[in-house]
């Protein structure tokens, strides 16, 4: 239970007050019999005219808020957000037995299709990315340009056995991926911050109570579900779209040799973009610069 003095809480009105305030909506959608979708979104009806949409997919932990908090005042003015709770995130939920990132792009691509979006672009970050790379691949009528950051779409099943090392030896991914304890969250964010501020126990506990106990077992379930990585081939289909591949060069989740090979292996119009001293959360770590990277890509004409 989240006590009433919850820091984290209170961030959490914090933002979502910004969200509203910035022209945001919080919506919920059922996109179909069995799987409802929450999202933050344009308000409608809106007289002013449209922009380009963009949907943004967040990775394992906080729901979207929380991970894009330093891009929508950047990407707002150009384009008109869509930010989901991907399923057994925040308010998504389903009563269907899937969890693969490929469910998680047909469900991200009904949300698009019950606000009548048929074209968009999309950003996804770490597990956002996994999502992304499915959404692009299955639909590149649909999908117009692709960011994915920190992801390692092109994992193998080695990949987390050497990853469990660099975080202190775990036993087992959920420690990692899912932390349960003060310590295991200081672990995970010795991994993906590069230069990560000391926190109390209580504050992080704080954290875990607030953000990481809600559908525990269903995110395992996410976890064991993936399809990407479970082999140690790599066996990626080239994208058609252009993408943009943003990577911290300091990542302890993903090494930047990820990056380097998933360029090579994901067509002849994907491009990488290193950042410099940030790790697997750039967009937090590095949000200016990210944003004017990721901002420049969405906005040019494509060629």
């Amino acid at each position: 239970m989240v006590s009433c003095l919850s820091i984290v809480s209170f961030y959490g009105t914090y933002l979502r007050r910004c969200l509203t305030a910035g022209g945001l909506s919080s919506q919920t959608i059922n996109i179909d019999a069995d799987t409802t979708i929450h999202f933050w979104g344009p308000k409608k009806p809106s007289n002013s005219t449209p922009k380009p949409p963009l949907l943004l997919l967040h990775g394992f932990g906080p729901a979207g808020v929380w991970q894009w908090r330093q891009q929508i005042v950047s990407f707002a003015p150009n384009f008109d957000l869509y930010i989901p709770d991907l399923v057994f995130f925040g308010e998504s939920t389903t009563s269907k037995p899937e969890r693969s990132e490929n469910f998680q792009a047909e469900s991200m691509g009904k949300l698009m299709e019950k606000v009548g979006i048929q074209r968009y672009k999309v950003v996804g970050t770490s597990y956002g990315g996994f999502v992304a790379y499915r959404m692009a691949a299955r639909w590149p009528e649909r999908v117009e340009k692709v960011v994915i950051a920190s992801s390692g779409v092109n994992m193998r099943r080695r990949d987390n056995m050497e990853m469990l090392k660099r975080a202190n030896n775990a036993a087992k991914i959920e420690e990692v991926m899912l932390p349960a304890t003060a310590g295991q969250l200081r672990t995970l964010m010795g991994l993906a911050v590069y230069k990560r501020p000391y926190l109390p126990d209580f504050i992080l506990n704080d954290f875990i109570d607030t953000l990481y106990c809600e559908n525990r077992k269903e995110k395992l379930e996410l976890l064991k579900g993936l399809t990407l990585g479970r082999d140690d081939t790599v066996n990626l289909s080239p994208l058609q779209q252009e993408v943009l591949i943003v990577w911290g060069d300091q990542d302890q989740i993903f090494l930047l040799e990820k990056a380097t090979e998933l360029k090579e292996l994901i067509g002849k119009k994907a491009r990488l973009e290193v950042i410099e001293n940030a790790s697997h959360v750039p967009q937090l770590e590095r949000p200016a610069q990210f944003n004017k990277i990721v901002n420049n890509f969405l906005s040019e004409n494509t060629y």
